[in-house]
């Protein structure tokens, strides 16, 4: 004869799985990650680029500059840290952190987190038809390779066409486009982008004349090495004697100045 047991079951709770971000994060959300991760976020759903030299200004919400230094203040405090380099107790270097990211953010990359200088554009009322030369405007820059300074002079040439804007306002958007890490030759071809979107000229040339400190501090160390390069577009493309007539105007600026 078979006996059969009382079969016993114990229910067992099991946890529920805690709730996700959506971004591979428990228990959290999008505004628990640091400040850089969420504008990469941002930028990468709206499909904005955000390499080195692009202005990312138009993603940034009011109060996150605050939060970008701050984090930025963080990491180079660590950066410090791990270069063995005592900023617990060196005075020198004791708000390093601070100076570095304010540095980068408000002054030296500024070019990539502040909207373009508001610069206002009048109609050719009387059919200027001549170039001019602007220059030499002092820019700065930093290697995109290593961070370091490029120091150099640029001249604009514009052959006007329906609407012209003032002198000053060259300089002020060559600040805001070189205040950002770039190699050279990208620089000058933003430089033109936005100077024919501003004016619509009917030529274009610029010249830029700039010193590059991964060469002249570091690397192969040749401190009187210049890199000169130039972009011309419309007119000053199409005629070759109104080319040769910008790089001359360049000349004599340069001579009047001993350069």
């Amino acid at each position: 004869m078979t006996s059969t047991l009382p079969t016993q079951i114990t229910a067992v709770t099991v946890p529920a799985a805690p709730p996700t971000n959506g971004l591979g994060a428990a228990g959290g959300s999008a505004t628990q990650l640091p400040i850089s991760a969420r504008l990469r976020q941002r930028l990468q759903e709206a499909k904005a680029p955000f390499l080195a030299n692009d202005n990312i200004s138009a993603h940034l919400r009011e109060g996150e500059m605050d939060q970008l230094e701050s984090e930025v203040t963080d990491k180079i405090r660590e950066l410090l840290r791990s270069l063995v380099i005592d900023i617990e107790n060196d005075h020198n270097t004791a708000e390093t952190a601070e100076r570095v990211a304010r540095m980068y953010l408000h002054e030296v990359f500024k070019g990539r987190y502040q909207e373009q200088p508001k610069i206002a554009s009048f109609p050719n009322v009387k059919k200027l038809d001549e170039i001019y030369t602007v220059g030499p405007i002092t820019v700065r820059s930093a290697c995109s390779h290593h961070l370091v300074p490029i120091l150099g002079s640029c001249w604009i040439g514009i052959k006007p066409g329906v609407r012209v804007i003032g002198l000053s306002k060259f300089s002020r958007v060559a600040e805001w486009v070189f205040s950002r890490p770039h190699i050279q030759e990208e620089a000058v071809l933003i430089l033109a982008d936005e100077i024919e979107r501003l004016c619509e000229p009917e030529g274009l040339a610029i010249l830029v004349k700039a010193q590059h400190y991964c060469m002249k501090w570091r690397g192969v160390k040749e401190p009187q090495t210049t890199m000169v390069n130039s972009v011309v577009r419309g007119d000053f493309r199409r005629d070759p004697n109104l080319k040769a007539e910008f790089f001359e105007l360049v000349k004599q600026q340069e001579s009047v100045l001993g350069y």
